[in-house]
This record gives C-alpha cells, structure tokens and sequence, in this order.
C-alpha cells in the first residue's frame, strides 16, 4: 500500500463514530429489544416501589426515590456490562469478530462503536427512568449546575467502568449460547448486594462490603446523593454520599476492567483456537 492511501483511511476514531452510528442502527432495528431494554428497569421500579412504599424514618424521602436512583445504577450497568457481555459473546461464537479483525479496520474501532452503543442507550435509560421517578414519585431533579456535573460524572466513570467489565466476561462463556447465564447471574448477584432491590440501611454489613468491591453499589450510592436529599445520607452504610471515594472506586475499576480487557479478551472461540 502506497503511503498516499495509507494517509487517506480513516483513523480509529472516524472508524470507532461511524462503527457506533452502525451499532446503534442495529439496536433500534429491532423494536422489541429496544422496549424490552428501557422498560425492565421502569416495570421494576414499579413494583418495587408499591411493595416498599412508605417514608423511610430519619431519611426524609419516600422508600419509592431510593429505588429510582438505585435503578439508574442497575439500568446503565444493564446496557453496559450486560448488554456488552452477552452481545460480544454471541458475536465471537457466530466469527464475526473473526471477520472484522481481518480486516483493515483498528480494532480500537469496533471497541469504540461499543462505547458509542453504550453511552446513548445508557442516557435513553437514565432519561425514561428520571421521567418516571418525577412524573410518579415526586422525585425532585437538582437545581444547580454542580449537582449535574456530579451526575455527569458518576455516570461517565460507571458506564465505562461497566462497560470494560462486560466487555472482560464476555471472553468467559464457552459459547454464545451460554452467555446469558454466565453474565445474568453475577450481575443478579451484584443487585441485591449493592442495595438495588433492598434499601442498603437493610442490608448487612458484610453484604454491603461485598457489594463495596464492585462499581454499582458506589454508582448507585452516587446517584441517590445527586437525587436525594442531604437528610438522607444517614441512610448510607458509612453516613455520607462519599462521592471522593465513588470517584476513586469506579477510577480504579476503569483502570482494572481494562487491564482485565487486554489480559482476557479474545477475536476467536475457543473452537477456533
């Protein structure tokens, strides 16, 4: 290849935005999945806000404002780590990953429409879910510029934290087939332990210190401090939002999911060799 059409391909970040716009096409080709996606987390904050209704004592906020923030840390790791995990899974067991690394396309690329795939159907979730927690549950939305930064933040580091996470188990199952189950129950798993469906003033200690180990409980804790009222940081394990500490969690777990990332990830099944 001469050094003119060398210099006339596009580079990865060209490739990884027209790579996205691609992805996401895909994604709301098919209506179901795209109603299924943003919905589950709508008909669970539902129900479990009319089963724990009631003001939470102390904490000067309904059980049903809780739920709302701590869904929006389980609805962006759901079209992240989920939706990233099992999707990569089935992609490599069909070879398309086979397919697309032989060709001229960065494989920066392909991770990047991911990224791009990731971001919007995180912020359509984010969007329907804070519509509903106003529209239902009087869930008050902040009124200062620095309290929407804070969000926009814990929302940047937890998607991407997520993300590189999904894209990490993805190399675990055996077979795209597989792959629901390996991803779904460890994610399962994670949501009751980082006080998703049970408010983490009712979780014990050493089930929120587990929880502690992973990104949703500190993005779930995050966004009640966005969302909730000051007088409810009593309702944390440690008293406080702790939004320093949400920073340097979900930091680290960028930093390692991608470690995990480059040790762990693979273009072939293992059919393939």
């Amino acid at each position: 290849m001469t050094a003119p059409e060398a210099a006339g391909l596009p580079g990865a970040w060209r490739l990884g935005l027209l790579r996205g716009g691609l992805e996401l096409k895909q994604f709301f080709r098919l209506r179901d999945q795209v109603v299924f996606s943003l919905a589950f987390p709508v008909v669970l904050l539902v129900l479990l806000a009319s089963i724990f209704g009631g003001e939470v004592e102390d904490g000067g906020v309904h059980v049903s404002q809780i739920y709302v923030a701590a869904m929006l840390g389980a609805g962006i790791m759901a079209t992240s780590f989920q939706s990233l995990g099992i999707s990569i899974a089935i992609e490599r067991d069909e070879r398309l990953l086979r397919r697309l690394i032989s060709t001229p396309m960065p494989p920066a690329a392909y991770f990047l429409g991911k990224v791009w795939l990731v971001l919007v159907t995180g912020a359509l979730e984010a969007a329907v879910l804070l519509t509903v927690g106003v529209g239902l549950y009087d869930l008050e939305l902040p009124g200062e510029v620095s309290t929407w930064l804070t969000f926009g933040w814990i929302f940047l580091l937890g998607t991407a934290a997520c993300a590189l996470l999904g894209i990490a188990i993805s190399s675990l199952p055996g077979s795209g087939r597989s792959a629901g189950s390996v991803v779904i129950l460890p994610f399962l798993v994670l949501q009751f332990v980082s006080g998703v469906y049970i408010p983490a003033s009712q979780l014990p200690d050493w089930m929120l210190n587990i929880g502690a180990l992973f990104p949703l409980k500190w993005m779930c804790q995050g966004f009640r401090g966005v969302f909730l009222p000051e007088s409810a940081a009593v309702l944390e394990q440690a008293g406080g939002w702790e939004f320093g500490r949400v920073a340097l969690v979900l930091g680290a777990w960028c930093i390692g999911g991608l470690l995990l990332c480059l040790l762990t990830f693979r273009w072939t099944n293992r059919r393939d060799g």
